[in-house]
């Protein structure tokens, strides 16, 4: 007999009202965020779905279909009320109230992390910069209007407790980060950014998402060389009348 109601990994992408969003939708939330939020910044006060799609890189229709998950919100022959539309994606991304960030790893990927402006504006807050390494720990990063000193890891148990940490991010080398991964769940972060090359460990209720440059740049290299080699230079075939 099929279960009975939404699986676990239903529940998990549910929304607002109950209402259950596809995986691929709500990684372009995110974007159709952003684009609002331009716009908005901007005094644009109503956009079409034609116009918004253009503007998110999708097709008017998927855009259409992506919003439907989240209610009804445009108006026939008017658009999207921008300011109304972009709350809302802030509300279903969970954007209306602020998260707690901790930063392991407090090299250069760190600090940048660290000094990027955008995570306050989109309602994130760093709340620590962590590291081993006793050469860097109470160094001074950040920006001069919000500077953050490098603490020891034994802070993340204390940060943790107080309730100031929902996501994690980790900035170290691959050799590290997986044991920096156990103790972040062990304090209870069930919310995990990864920019180190490898795959984590981790319990079925923990949410890891990847951030591989290397691999965002040999995919570029692939679409480079089909543009620079000729199709059919791509497309040898082998002789079948080769002995083996």
């Amino acid at each position: 007999m099929p279960p009975i109601g939404p699986t676990p990994a239903e529940r998990s992408l549910r929304g607002g009202a109950g209402r259950i969003i596809p995986p691929a939708t709500i990684a372009r939330l995110p974007v159709y965020h952003r684009v609002l939020q331009g716009l908005a910044d901007s005094g644009v006060r109503t956009v079409s779905s034609e116009e918004l799609a253009r503007t998110c890189g999708v097709s008017s229709a998927k855009l259409r279909k992506d919003l439907s998950h989240l209610g009804s919100y445009g108006t026939r022959g008017v658009g999207y009320d921008v300011p109304f539309l972009t709350y809302q994606i802030a509300r279903e991304l969970g954007l209306t109230q602020p998260w707690g960030v901790v930063i392991v790893g407090a090299g250069n990927l760190g600090q940048a992390l660290v000094a990027y402006r955008g995570f306050a504006s989109r309602g994130f807050q760093i709340v620590g910069l962590l590291d081993a390494h006793p050469d860097v720990i109470g160094r001074v990063a950040g920006t001069p209007e919000r500077p953050i000193e490098v603490q020891p890891m034994s802070e993340l148990d204390r940060l943790a407790a107080a309730g100031r940490v929902h996501i994690g991010v980790i900035a170290t080398p691959g050799e590290s980060a997986q044991e920096v991964c156990d103790r972040l769940v062990a304090a209870g972060v069930h919310s995990i950014l990864n920019f180190a090359p490898v795959v984590l460990d981790v319990p079925g209720d923990v949410e890891v998402r990847k951030v591989d440059l290397a691999v965002e740049l040999q995919i570029l290299a692939f679409h480079e060389q089909r543009r620079a080699t000729p199709l059919d230079a791509l497309m040898v075939e082998p002789s079948l009348g080769e002995a083996i």
